[in-house]
């Protein structure tokens, strides 16, 4: 693989619009209830709780994207390559949108969802260490950027329990992916990183 550079710009525009197709198909999911009145809009929200967490889930990335991507002024193809994957894992969540709605929110389509949002997250995850490789490479690698990382470790592991608590109980394991998404909407939410000894940039990983 060559090691050609270039600016980060391109990268965040068309990523930008990737997200914002995903959202817009999201939301063709939201139909009308054939029901009326207080009825019909209680048959809704189930629909409307999937929707909002899978919009949530979108949306922090986007945001949790911009703070990664301004991280670094050079995107070489490494970091191309990994939003790409990263986008296309992200581009899958519509789909077990609407299955897990299709399937009324069984068990086992529950299970599926978080498995999207699993595998999302860990593409995500490979985008962040190769943007933290290019920062190491140019000494701009920060305390912070390792401890963002051990979050995200976490944030894959409560992932996993609830893949798992799914399967028993799998409204709860929505409520704890709901969960993990709002302790994204700031990034650096829970995050206490270490001071550097002698004002040097932190520079292991």
């Amino acid at each position: 693989m060559s090691h050609q550079v270039s600016s980060p710009a391109r990268l965040e525009a068309f990523s930008d619009g990737v997200i914002a197709v995903i959202i817009t198909i999201m939301v063709l999911e939201l139909k009308v209830p054939h029901q009326d009145g207080i009825a019909g809009l209680y048959a809704v929200l189930p629909i409307f709780g999937v929707y909002a967490i899978s919009f949530a889930f979108t949306g922090i990335y986007w945001i949790n994207h911009h703070h990664l991507v301004h991280r670094t002024e050079e995107a070489d193809e490494l970091i191309l390559y990994a939003n790409l994957f990263f986008l296309f894992c992200l581009s899958l969540l519509p789909f077990f949108t609407s299955y897990v709605l299709e399937k009324k929110l069984d068990s086992f389509s529950v299970a599926l969802y978080i498995g999207s949002m699993i595998v999302t997250g860990f593409s995500f995850l490979l985008l962040r260490l190769s943007i933290s490789r290019r920062l190491r490479s140019t000494g701009k690698l920060e305390a912070q950027d390792t401890s963002v990382q051990h979050k995200h470790w976490l944030s894959l592991f409560v992932y996993v329990v609830s893949l798992f608590l799914a399967f028993a109980h799998p409204q709860v394991a929505l409520g704890l992916c709901a969960f993990v998404t709002v302790i994204w909407v700031t990034p650096t939410t829970g995050v206490k990183p270490r001071e550097p000894k002698d004002n040097m940039h932190f520079d292991r990983g």
